[in-house]
């Protein structure tokens, strides 16, 4: 299937022949050359745009029960084609197969969910001072939206996007990132098959620095929805030369807090899976955990040992693999940097610390779930996003100091906590100042309830009935009526 989607952009509901530079594609496992992309020139970045204004006229008059039709037939589609989308995923990102899977399955869950948040798009009449006139507060869609994705979760991401977008009644234009672009271009090869009418979905390829810019500062996007790391949000946020709606999901470096009263299995375990899965590779990451010192070395053992056990591989050859490839040699490297500056300032290395052994792993992207512990604040792992399988751990004394440890930062996107005492539960979460808590879990974000960052981790929300709200303009319609004629 990559064969067929190499060098394609999907323009106004047709395959098209790119016309700029080719772009390889590699796969991380084995370091070999997937297909070619084509970098979109600006006059097909222009006709991408036009399709979409163009079909935006129809689409968001088009009644919202068929626009919900269309999503979940979307949705059907992409859950037959599951296994498919999830082997291209795999290729171009590292991710072991199962994993990929299980994200494909919930791409097509957020096209049914939102395709029922499409018919319950509401206003309201807000009372005026005399009885013979009604304001009325409708919501209509903003117009033509500009998504640009990452490629850490290059399915799920685009969902987001694309599906609360649609409900809203939008059309989109998507630049999928240059590393991962095959899952995106598999979305549209679905949205051919789910019958969405030519226009209300494009796909435009290439790098963030010139296509993604190129939509970012473009007359006829009305608004960008962008999710990456938070030095590229604020360059969109200052680079818009016209006034745009903007949704910014960005950068993290998200703590997790132990206290005495957690269950330690249960912390240890959830602590394994957010800090390593996708590689770390996850904008809500556990990058740093503090422990209440009287089990902090307990909490240590356990988290080394869990992190060793955990099975690296090819996620094509071991599709069951808890971990695969990092996506790239970028990560992989600041992995590496944050681990060396830790080590330098007095960290102890638990777990891991450098490439899995054997032949397997020698051409791809791979390193060992890494923990280290005895850290402190002047350590990059503490105070930086690694976006890599690498933790680190520090002991607190008292409530107090893990607040203001969790709090230092410029981030606020994601934290966690595990306690069993109430009063410790109440006290953490009303104080977390994170767009999102997860007590005694680390599922900080769940499709129906709304997902977004505070300071520097970005602006707006995704997930939710929220999410699609921010694809709708709000319209007062005031009316003053008069006496009726032959009354």
């Amino acid at each position: 299937m990559i064969t067929e989607l190499a060098e394609k952009l999907f323009i106004d509901g047709a395959w098209k022949a790119g016309e700029g530079a080719r772009i390889p594609v590699e796969n991380p496992a084995t370091g070999e050359l997937l297909a070619h992309i084509a970098a979109a020139a600006p006059a097909e970045v222009d006709l991408a745009v036009a399709a979409a204004r163009k079909a935006f006229k129809s689409w968001s008059r088009l009644a919202p029960v068929e626009r919900s039709k269309a999503l979940h037939r979307l949705g059907d589609a992409i859950f037959a084609e599951a296994d498919a989308m999830a082997r291209i995923m795999t290729l171009e990102q590292g991710k072991p197969l199962n994993e990929a899977r299980g994200e494909i399955l919930k791409l097509a869950e957020a096209c049914h969910f939102y395709a029922e948040e499409a018919v319950r798009i509401h206003g309201e009449i807000v009372a005026n001072t005399t009885t013979d006139i009604d304001s009325l507060v409708v919501r209509e869609p903003i117009g033509v939206v500009g998504a640009i994705t990452p490629w850490n979760y290059p399915a799920e991401l685009v969902g987001w996007k694309l599906c609360a977008a649609l409900a809203a009644g939008c059309t989109i234009v998507i630049k999928p990132a240059e590393l991962t672009p095959f899952t995106a271009l598999a979305i549209a090869s679905m949205v051919e098959r789910a019958k969405i009418p030519a226009g209300v979905v494009n796909i435009v390829t290439g790098s963030g620095s010139k296509v993604g810019q190129a939509l970012v500062e473009h007359p006829g996007v009305d608004k960008i929805a962008f999710t990456g790391s938070s030095a590229v949000g604020l360059h969109i946020q200052r680079s818009c030369p016209t006034i745009k709606r903007l949704s910014l999901e960005l950068g993290c470096n998200c703590p997790l807090i132990v206290t005495a009263s957690a269950d330690l299995d249960a912390a240890v375990k959830g602590a394994v899976r957010r800090s390593f899965r996708n590689m770390g590779q996850i904008c809500i990451a556990i990058n740093r955990i503090y422990v209440a010192r009287p089990i902090a070395d307990a909490f240590v053992g356990r988290l080394g040992e869990a992190a060793d056990k955990l099975v690296i591989a090819n996620g094509i050859d071991r599709p069951d693999a808890d971990v695969g490839a990092m996506a790239s040699a970028e990560p992989l490297n600041k992995t590496k940097e944050h681990l060396a500056d830790a080590l330098a300032k007095g960290a102890k290395l638990i777990a891991g610390g450098g490439a899995p052994e054997g032949d397997a792993f020698t051409r791809g992207h791979f390193f060992r779930p890494t923990v280290v512990a005895g850290c402190t604040h002047d350590m990059k792992v503490m105070t930086q996003e690694t976006f890599g399988p690498l933790v680190g751990v520090m002991a607190f004394d008292g409530l107090d100091e893990a607040v203001e440890l969790a709090n230092d930062t410029p981030f606020g996107l994601a934290s966690y906590v595990y306690a069993k005492d109430m009063d410790e539960i109440r006290y953490l979460a009303s104080r977390l100042d994170y767009g999102n808590v997860a007590v005694n879990n680390v599922d900080a974000g769940i499709m129906n309830a709304p997902y977004g960052g505070r300071k520097q981790s970005g602006v707006g929300y995704e997930h939710g009935r929220e999410g699609m709200l921010e694809y709708l303009n709000f319209k007062h319609v005031r009316i003053r009526y008069g006496e009726p004629k032959g009354r």
